[in-house]
């Protein structure tokens, strides 16, 4: 495939490799945008870039836009694959792209060019009448784009600001062939109904209320899964050396200006005043971990010392960016922070990264990593960042673990390495990062003495296993459709009762099992049997036990699995047998 770049040269590039799809999709939002104008000239066009699994593009209509108009502009859109268009590109300074854009009444890209430089010299790409200003890159002709689908409509503020317009965002996704498409439209399909919320929602697990945007609440059974995801957290690090804390939710302004946080990420945090002071709710941990660290005097003989915390956190997100408990504004985060030696560096970040191999396996994940390098806006020396990104990439290099570098994304104090796991459907979710922060114990005047005697400051990596437990929760949710492992299910066992006769011995039954430590419920209500049973069906519980009179005589159960189906009568041991084998 022919990839046409913002210096007019070619290359070439398949559309598996990054430079590939991203040009394919972006030409497939000029597209969109061509067949927009086209239908609708009145229609301005704000911006289209290419997303992960597509594009999108946004519009300010000059009429009532819904989801009935996409098919119109579907077969418009084929029409100009047809057509098989040259994309043209070339460079104009500021002056002429403004009289250009003047022209054609495009509002959103004269603003824009507003905000660059004078002198600048401004990117388009042309593909017959139509017009943009582009960086690109871009296949070369439209005929490229085989495939491709309109999926929806969403709003969407002029550059992200609730303050500006409300613009119409088009949603799509295009790929070489009409198989690929297919079976990514079958993935969307099956993902909707995994959707964590759908499910939350029908197995009790947690709900999202208006008088709490952002903020989930969960339910009995819910609060069941997160619990046994905090213990499970809490056996590793316990296993792992590591000694757990619990710093305040709220801290004044001189911390977080201390930290930097202020400075870089205010927008981010909830503040208040006390006593006529500035406070704000902590965004992340790290800071108070710091107060805990300077408690006291240290020794390098501490090192290397892992403290974890289970932290509260909240953050201010936009109320368009919320989704589930996939992006809230109130979370657990599962943090740890690790101070150590220069020397201890390599090994510390090896033993991170085999903890997170490990829980990521135990879930049946697999993954792949990206080390980001240091952002534009940063804090700190060349030399640290230097030190601290080599510490990375060494690292991995050890553990020959592949890698692709993400530059400028890492975090404002250092470089860190993400693990981006891949659900039973094949979508990919960020979750594990290791950062290494030579920064806040500078920052904060950490210090520890050395064998040699003197002071010196101690090197930080901060990291997390599952990214917030909130989070975690959702994809799990998703990737096991609800049909959570048994150690893993808020109730492992249902016990059905054929008729009112035989609840005595449902109860002695669901008795047994409670003190062997399962999860376990009776549904003693008068309903048939074939109901009650789809109801645990419906609840994705693992096994569901049925007694009636033949299982009260024989002191046995009939046993049927959550996918198996029928697995026959027998006794209670033979049961506990099979629960215990299975993980319970």
């Amino acid at each position: 495939m022919k990839i046409k770049m913002k210096d007019g040269s070619i290359r070439e590039a398949a559309f598996e490799e990054e430079l590939g799809k991203n040009a394919f999709r972006h030409t497939t939002a000029h597209i969109l945008a061509q067949a927009v104008k086209r239908l609708y000239p009145d229609t301005k066009c704000a911006i289209g870039p290419s997303i992960a699994d597509g594009f999108y593009y946004d519009f300010d209509f000059a009429f009532q836009f819904s989801e009935e108009n996409l098919s119109e502009i579907e077969a418009e859109m084929k029409k100009i694959v047809k057509e098989n268009l040259q994309l043209r590109q070339f460079a104009a300074d500021r002056e002429k792209a403004m009289q250009m854009m003047e022209e054609r009444k495009e509002p959103y890209k004269i603003e824009m060019l507003k905000d660059l430089p004078e002198g600048e010299e401004i990117s388009f790409y042309q593909q017959g009448e139509y017009l943009e200003m582009c960086a690109g890159p871009h296949v070369a002709y439209t005929s490229a784009v085989k495939a491709f689908k309109l999926l929806s409509v969403a709003g969407a503020y002029w550059r992200g600001d609730e303050k500006n317009k409300m613009l119409t965002r088009i949603y799509g996704t295009s790929f070489p062939n009409e198989d690929m498409l297919a079976e990514y439209l079958n993935r969307l399909e099956e993902a909707k109904k995994r959707d964590h919320r759908k499910l939350g929602k029908e197995l009790g697990l947690f709900v999202l209320l208006e008088e709490g945007p952002g903020f989930p609440f969960f339910l009995p059974k819910g609060l069941i899964l997160k619990n046994l995801l905090i213990d499970y957290w809490r056996k590793m690090h316990a296993k792992e050396g590591y000694v757990e804390i619990s710093t305040p939710i709220m801290l004044n302004r001189q911390l977080w200006e201390t930290s930097g946080h202020w400075e870089h990420y205010r927008d981010k945090m909830y503040t208040t005043s006390i006593d006529g002071a500035d406070f704000a709710i902590k965004p992340m941990s790290c800071p108070g971990g710091m107060l805990v660290y300077k408690m006291e005097p240290r020794s390098y003989r501490e090192f290397p010392m892992r403290i974890s915390e289970l932290g509260l956190i909240h953050r201010n997100e936009a109320s368009g960016t919320l989704h589930g408990l996939m992006r809230v504004r109130c979370c657990t985060q599962d943090d740890a922070h690790i101070f150590m030696t220069p020397e201890q560096i390599q090994d510390e970040i090896k033993g991170v990264a085999r903890l997170i191999d490990e829980v990521y396996s135990t879930f049946g994940f697999s993954y792949h990593v990206e080390l980001s390098t240091r952002p534009e806006n940063s804090i700190g020396s060349d030399a640290d960042w230097e030190l601290a990104t080599n510490g990375l990439k060494n690292a991995l290099d050890d553990l020959k673990l592949p890698y692709v570098v993400n530059e400028g994304d890492g975090a404002f104090y250092g470089p860190k390495i993400d693990f981006h796991l891949e659900d039973s459907i094949g979508r990919t979710w960020q979750c594990g990062t290791i950062q290494l922060d030579f920064q806040l114990p500078q920052r904060f005047e950490a210090e520890y003495i050395g064998e040699d005697g003197n002071k010196h400051r101690p090197i930080m990596i901060h990291r997390v296993l599952f990214g917030s437990i909130e989070r975690f929760l959702g994809i799990l949710i998703e990737h096991y459709a609800g049909k959570f492992p048994l150690w893993l299910s808020p109730v492992q066992v249902k016990v059905l009762s054929l008729s009112d006769k035989y609840i005595d011995y449902a109860k002695e039954i669901e008795q047994t099992l409670k003190m062997e430590g399962l999860r376990c419920e009776l549904d003693a209500r008068a309903e048939k049997i074939g109901y009650k049973i789809r109801t645990a069906r419906l609840e994705r519980v693992p096994y569901m036990l049925i007694v009636g009179e033949k299982e009260a005589e024989t002191k046995s159960v009939s046993v049927r699995e959550r996918d198996a189906g029928d697995l026959g009568n027998m006794p209670i041991e033979k049961l506990l047998e099979i629960l215990r084998e299975e993980g319970i």
